[in-house]
């Protein structure tokens, strides 16, 4: 059975140390500021609740479509939720190392020891969905071989990792952060756009 809506909540799941060179697998194209990127990113990698509102777009050729994204992390902790015509309702997917929930509008209620256990028992995929929760920061996740390409400013401007490849245009200043505004995950046939309108970092002074 094929699903998208669930696949692609599930990959916002999170899709669930700085050192004074590059991470040993991350592998940076183009030269760029070593010293600058490691900066950026011992800078962002504490930030480990956050709330986010923004939107969401999904191109595939079984279903595409948009709607609203609030993802909710608190720690190991997250709570997602897309509404709109991708939604098609409320689709809320609520998770902890301990398991993941995943309610959808009509639909009975699933669950499943990680998001990526129930990503395969609905699509037959076997994602990484846990880096989403490095990638949404513009990090990549520390867990497996990355290819990195720097904007000027040091930060992410594309990330290869596990066949997926994301691609930042835009970044805001979130309390004196840099963080991501927009962008797109691909993979295959599948294109993910996220525009991120705010971000809430209640841990931050």
């Amino acid at each position: 059975m094929y699903l998208l809506r669930p696949t692609l909540l599930i990959v916002l799941a999170g899709i669930l140390s700085a050192c004074t060179s590059l991470h040993q697998r991350e592998t940076l194209d183009f030269g760029g500021d070593t010293a600058a990127w490691q900066a950026h990113r011992s800078a962002v990698q504490p930030v480990r609740s956050w709330t986010l509102q923004g939107k969401i777009g999904v191109r595939a050729p079984e279903e595409s479509g948009s709607g609203t994204l609030t993802w909710i992390q608190q720690q190991g902790d997250y709570d997602i939720r897309i509404s709109g015509p991708l939604g098609r309702g409320a689709t809320r997917l609520q998770g902890n190392e301990q398991g993941v929930i995943l309610d959808m509008a009509g639909q009975p209620t699933l669950r499943a020891a990680s998001a990526e256990e129930l990503l395969e028992q609905q699509t037959g995929w076997r994602l990484p969905v846990e880096h989403l929760l490095w990638w949404v920061r513009g990090l990549p996740a520390p867990d497996s071989a990355s290819r990195l390409q720097l904007d000027p400013q040091s930060r992410l401007a594309r990330l290869s990792q596990a066949g997926w490849t994301v691609e930042y245009s835009r970044y805001q200043d979130v309390d004196g952060l840099q963080l991501p505004q927009r962008l797109q995950l691909s993979a295959n046939d599948i294109l993910v756009t996220l525009v991120l309108t705010q971000w809430n970092l209640p841990d931050r002074p």
